[in-house]
């Protein structure tokens, strides 16, 4: 018999398909989700993914089959899709992979306001429901319930509501115009920037706008820094002021500045935290709260300091920052992948919120993109390595006891294996979704970053 808790991950469903699930177990993950939630109505989106619209037809008929009406909002980013849940006050799942290979296809799932479903909240319950439905031939038999009618399925389009209400977020009526290079990686950025950023004052050179879930160009993961390539060299090659990048589901944004660098998400996560402090003080809020997690740099907690806001550390990964969010009333949160999180919106993530902040920032003054994130940029970062391991849990124990024990330093498991001494940490975190540990080092000092990264390193990969 097969076991989800290889498909059912801490945060949402992510597998290969046909070999690990298919429309039959999607349509009972739709009769479970509905189960679990008492959902009466739902809202269920897909991104461009071969696989995608037939597994999410088949979620949507399970739920519709457990009695509840499904709004089906068809192509659309994973930000959408928690726009449609939190506008219709709908429960809400999302057909996508993000930026896994293209025979990778996952579900993303929430209640209504886009509030977080994890394995805490929901998430194991569910897959238990639907492992109790396998039977020992790998056959999903889903049990019918006396008395319920089926649902409706019926279809809605969201896209220019979700880009009405983005653009209400950020004021960029008085920019100057910023020529932008845009890298969608053939996956759902393609389907959303024409129409956010239409009538802005903004010259954008599109790249791999084409909906293909194949990723015929290169892998729709801007985290990995050889799939930034092609757009660092177009904006140099066309003289941008800067350039973002999208990954498969368009929720992450990645910032590229006119020198054709990168730009640290952790500086972009201090760059709106300011903008969203200066709001809600201007509103009346006296101590603000912003949440980032336990990979962004030490500059994060130090710029929201500085400009009178309170930081907050968790856990990686959107369900724990979503109810970290709400816990403290947080106005803004943001982790190193390029998640970036607003209460204004629903206290989802969004990577097009942020870059429409990136973007007024920029646009409302004079100076270049480099220019104004430097002063975020305080720490030297060896960004996210990622190490294959077979055992993840015994090489974290090796570099536990390898640093653990040494004078001054300090060692938290929040999430993964956190080490820090005076000017430098680093932490060794393992993969929800691939067998991989990743390693994110930052030290005051760049030799000193390097050092501690390739000894952490060394014995990861031994």
């Amino acid at each position: 018999m097969r076991d989800l808790k290889q498909l059912v991950k801490a945060y949402d469903v992510r597998g290969v398909v046909p070999d690990q699930w298919d429309e039959n177990l999607s349509r009972a993950f739709g009769a479970a989700f509905v189960q679990v939630t008492g959902a009466t109505a739902i809202v269920v989106g897909h991104d461009m993914r071969p696989s995608s619209p037939s597994l999410s037809r088949a979620f949507a008929e399970g739920a519709a089959a457990r009695g509840a009406d499904v709004t089906e909002i068809g192509l659309c980013s994973t930000d959408q899709l928690y726009y449609a849940s939190g506008k219709l006050d709908l429960p809400g799942a999302m057909f996508t992979a993000s930026h896994n290979p293209a025979q990778y296809n996952g579900i993303k799932m929430c209640r209504a306001g886009a509030a977080p479903v994890g394995e805490d909240t929901g998430l194991a319950d569910i897959r238990d429901l639907v492992q109790s439905w396998i039977g020992e031939d790998d056959a999903v038999s889903i049990p019918g319930v006396e008395g319920v009618k089926t649902g409706t399925l019926t279809q809605q389009d969201t896209l220019q509501g979700y880009a009405d209400h983005l653009r209400g977020l950020v004021d960029l009526t008085s920019i100057r115009p910023l020529k932008v290079a845009v890298d969608a990686g053939n996956g759902m950025g393609g389907h959303t920037v024409p129409t956010v950023f239409a009538g802005l004052p903004l010259d954008v050179v599109p790249m791999y706008f084409e909906l293909d879930g194949t990723f015929p160009n290169h892998e729709a993961n801007p985290l990995d820094p050889k799939n930034l390539v092609d757009l660092q060299a177009k904006v140099k090659e066309v003289g941008a002021d800067l350039g973002l990048a999208f990954d498969g589901d368009a929720d992450r944004c990645f910032v590229i500045d006119e020198r054709g660098e990168p730009v640290s998400p952790s500086a972009i996560t201090a760059l709106v935290a300011v903008r969203e402090l200066a709001r809600a003080k201007a509103a009346g809020e006296q101590e603000p709260t912003i949440i980032h997690n336990l990979i962004t740099s030490w500059t994060v907690p130090e710029v929201v300091a500085e400009h009178g806001g309170k930081a907050v550390r968790t856990r990686v990964g959107h369900s724990f920052i979503k109810q970290r969010m709400a816990e403290t009333d947080a106005v803004f949160g943001g982790e190193h992948s390029a998640h970036y999180y607003f209460r204004d919106f629903w206290r989802a993530d969004t990577g097009m919120l942020a870059a429409l902040h990136v973007l007024a920032a920029l646009g409302g003054q004079s100076e270049t993109l480099s220019a104004l994130t430097h002063e975020y940029d305080r720490y030297a970062a060896s960004g996210e390595i990622n190490s294959q391991v077979a055992d993840q849990a015994a090489k974290s124990a090796e570099v536990k006891a390898a640093y653990g024990e040494q004078e001054g330093v300090t060692v938290d498991e929040l999430d993964g294996l956190t080490v820090a001494g005076a000017d430098w940490w680093f932490n060794l975190r393992a993969s929800n979704t691939e067998p991989l540990l990743r390693l994110n080092v930052e030290a005051k000092d760049p030799a000193k970053m390097a050092e501690l990264r390739d000894a952490v390193l060394a014995i990861v990969r031994a």
